[in-house]
């Protein structure tokens, strides 16, 4: 399915328009995404709760036709990150259109991950006890690389995408649970997670548990994330999209022209009333 937006002229806006109107919209069907839908899109994400971004989405366009939104992340929770984070309502529908995948879920049911194998070889050899010997655990990890190169090796890759991942996640639990947990990125925002103390849960299988119940969790997380970050709040608080997506993204951030698209969806959000309204 997909993703529809203000500008674009297809069938696919005619057929939008349509399930629009079936629901109280009194739009021309002409195939225009113009100012009138992105309206109207707004208008239906409020009445049933979804993110009121104005983008027709696969879940927006799914919930049109009468798909379940239970799962989904709520334009309430975006209006309670933005009063958490002392931030306009609009930088926050920023940072979700664009550090998001997306979706937080597959459509098995599970959470979207990526497990990452060097990231399994670091927890591995890193010592969590008083009692551990840091020679001895790399001595077991290297071993464990020679066998097992696919979930344990000192360099990223091996990547199969999608529902593949968890089976590569389940094998890593065979290994050690809580080290293979610590290794995928969970949800929407791809929270590793080894970070699950500085966010706050009670271990990792809680964590887990928590990505792995709904979006509004997966969102969480990411404001948590942002919380325990003083750098990337105090970046985001300023409106400095390019050190704000240096710090989330990496220094790559540029390739993706991921602060050109923040700044530019800052502004688009800024732009409407209605998302502004929803934050008073």
């Amino acid at each position: 399915m997909t993703t529809l937006r203000h500008g674009d002229r297809s069938q696919a806006v005619r057929i939008l328009q349509k399930n629009l109107n079936n629901h109280g919209a009194k739009l021309t069907v002409d195939g225009d995404y113009g100012d009138a839908t992105e309206t109207a899109v707004r208008a239906y994400q409020l009445k049933v709760g979804l993110v009121a971004d104005g983008i027709a989405g696969t879940k927006t366009q799914s919930s049109l036709t009468g798909g379940d939104c239970v799962q989904l992340l709520k334009n309430a929770d975006l209006v309670n990150a933005a009063q958490r984070l002392d931030l306009p309502l609009a930088s926050v529908y920023a940072v979700n259109e664009v550090e998001s995948r997306g979706k937080g879920f597959l459509d098995n049911g599970k959470p979207v991950i990526l497990f990452e194998r060097h990231i399994m070889y670091r927890q591995l050899v890193t010592p969590r006890h008083d009692s551990d010997d840091p020679a001895e655990l790399k001595r077991q990890a290297d071993q464990l690389a020679l066998t097992n190169p696919a979930l344990v090796n000192p360099k990223a890759g091996g990547y199969v995408g999608g529902t593949a991942e968890h089976q590569r996640l389940s094998n890593a639990r065979l290994i050690d649970d809580t080290t293979a947990l610590e290794s995928a990125s969970w949800g929407a925002f791809q929270i590793m997670g080894f970070h699950w103390k500085r966010l706050g849960y009670a271990s990792v299988q809680d964590f887990v548990a928590a990505m792995s119940a709904s979006e509004s969790q997966q969102f969480d997380a990411f404001v948590r994330f942002i919380e325990t970050d003083p750098a990337l709040h105090k970046a985001l608080k300023a409106r400095k999209w390019a050190e704000f997506a240096k710090l989330y993204n990496g220094p790559n951030y540029q390739r993706n022209l991921y602060d050109i698209k923040l700044q530019r969806a800052y502004e688009r959000h800024a732009d409407c009333d209605c998302g502004q309204a929803v934050a008073a």
